[in-house]
């Protein structure tokens, strides 16, 4: 992907986020620091939740490692997810 800008849904123009990244960043999780990856998308309040409960336990965690290319491509996009 390239690091041009892209329109999103609501009107506002984002740097694309990177699968890659959001892989790297979900990693967090090993050592305690469960979300990063939902912070990097933009998802404050869910990336606090899986901050403070340990990605629901680490089961929200695995669910999102299967759901991130799909999740990557909703902030792309500027949909909520």
């Amino acid at each position: 992907m390239s690091d041009a800008l892209v329109p999103r849904s609501d009107g506002t123009v984002a740097t694309p986020r990177q699968t890659g990244i959001a892989y790297l960043l979900w990693l967090g999780g090993f050592v305690g620091l469960a979300g990063l990856h939902r912070f990097y998308m933009g998802r404050w309040v869910s990336g606090t939740i899986w901050l403070l409960t340990g990605g629901f336990c680490f089961v929200g965690q695995l669910i999102d490692l299967v759901a991130m290319p799909r999740m990557v491509e909703d902030s792309n996009r500027g949909a909520g997810w």
